[in-house]
Formats: structure tokens, C-alpha cells, sequence
């Protein structure tokens, strides 16, 4: 009993700190490829801990493969945009003027029930209040509620609240997203236009967003144009 009690310890000891390596604070946080590492070490953790003649060794050697090789692979997403997109995907609009875009949704096998029940879980219960929803890598539905539903908040009392999308991410590290382009309606011109004016090329912005008014936000990759 001694010993398993000490396995135990020991594995939890390590699952901990491979878990806080890998940087995330909940589950809910983790993208598919995390997800597939978490279920993989919990069932390797639980073999030595179950049976006491298999050598501690077996279970901390996978362990610690498999952080490593889920550090090395984030190391390798933030650099490539395709391998990260091949990974872990992108977000998904579903939703948007009020629209819903239901094709997105077979592509995604998200039924009727499953955004109702997402709706349901931030207290939205009418689907006409909706002005826009996004669905993130983590399987999450955020989302943006029509004008006269918004909460009033100080800045709403002048401004009168809002009736466009907020602003979508079009470059992200380098990288274009021309679907973001095509939904805005702005255009690779509009682009080529604004990022001419700001002194910089595509590959030297780290984030750029911009609304359907053509409202946009640079941030520039540090020490590049």
C-alpha cells in the first residue's frame, strides 16, 4: 500500500508540473492536440499506479515524451501559420449580421441543439437577438448581441450601442486571411492600400484588425516593416 501511495504522489508530483509546462489553467482552455497529450498521460500515469510491477520508469519516460514533444510543437506552431491552422484550425463565423451561416455549421457538425444549448449557457435564449457568433478552436460559441440587447454600459449612453460585426482578425503573424477579407467586403486592394500607408508589408504586421467600415488596428511585428 506504501509503495502505491508513494507512485501515486510521485505521478501526481509530475502530471502537475507537466501540465502547468504546457501553459494552460483549465480544460476548457485546451486545443485539440493538448487535449489528445492530457488524455494520453492520464491513462499512462494511471498503469504504474495500478499495477506496482511495472517500473516507475515506464510511465515517466511517456510522460515526459510526450510534454516535450507538445512544448516542441507549440514552438513550431508559433512560427508556422499553415502547420497551426493544420493543428488546431481557426475560428469559424456562424453567424453574422443576424444570418445564419448553416453550412458553416454542417462543416463544423454542430446541430440546432448544440448552438441552442451555447446560446442557453450565456443567457441568450431568442436566436433573433444575435448580431454575431463565432466558434473558437476550442470548440466554444462566443457571442455579440444585437444593439437594443446589449447591456447598457456608460459609453453606450453617447455612442447609442452598435449594429456591425466586431472587428475581425485579417492578419495574424504575416498571414492574410482572405476569407476575413471577403466577409468585411474591404478587399485586397483596401489592404494593400492601408498597409502602403503605414509604411509596413504584410509579413512585418504581427496583428491587424479591421470592421465592415473599414475601422482598422495595427500592431506591428517588433524591429520589422
Amino acid at each position: 500500500m506504501a509503495i502505491v501511495l508513494i507512485r501515486a504522489v510521485i505521478l501526481y508530483i509530475l502530471i502537475t508540473f507537466s501540465l502547468r509546462l504546457m501553459g494552460k489553467r483549465q480544460l476548457g482552455e485546451l486545443q485539440p492536440s493538448e487535449l489528445v497529450v492530457t488524455i494520453l498521460i492520464s491513462n499512462i500515469a494511471a498503469i504504474p499506479v495500478e499495477d506496482s510491477s511495472v517500473p516507475m520508469i515506464m510511465g515517466i519516460v511517456p510522460i515526459l515524451t510526450l510534454v516535450c514533444l507538445d512544448v516542441i510543437m507549440s514552438g513550431i506552431m508559433l512560427k508556422s501559420a499553415r502547420i497551426r491552422k493544420l493543428m488546431i484550425g481557426s475560428p469559424r463565423i456562424i453567424i453574422s449580421g443576424g444570418e445564419i451561416f448553416q453550412n458553416e455549421m454542417k462543416q463544423l457538425r454542430y446541430t440546432v441543439d448544440d448552438l441552442i444549448e451555447a446560446m442557453r449557457d450565456q443567457q441568450i435564449f431568442d436566436i433573433t437577438q444575435i448580431q454575431y457568433a463565432i466558434v473558437e478552436t476550442t470548440g466554444k460559441i462566443n457571442f455579440l448581441l444585437k444593439k437594443d440587447y446589449q447591456p447598457a454600459e456608460k459609453q453606450d449612453i453617447n455612442a447609442g450601442g452598435s449594429t456591425k460585426n466586431p472587428p475581425s482578425v485579417i492578419i495574424r503573424d504575416g498571414t492574410v486571411d482572405k476569407q476575413q477579407l471577403r466577409l468585411l467586403d474591404l478587399g485586397e486592394q483596401w489592404l494593400t492600400k492601408i498597409l502602403r500607408e503605414n509604411n509596413v508589408t504584410d509579413k512585418g504586421v504581427f496583428l491587424m484588425t479591421s470592421d465592415s467600415g473599414g475601422n482598422y488596428t495595427i500592431v506591428k511585428k517588433e524591429g520589422k516593416k
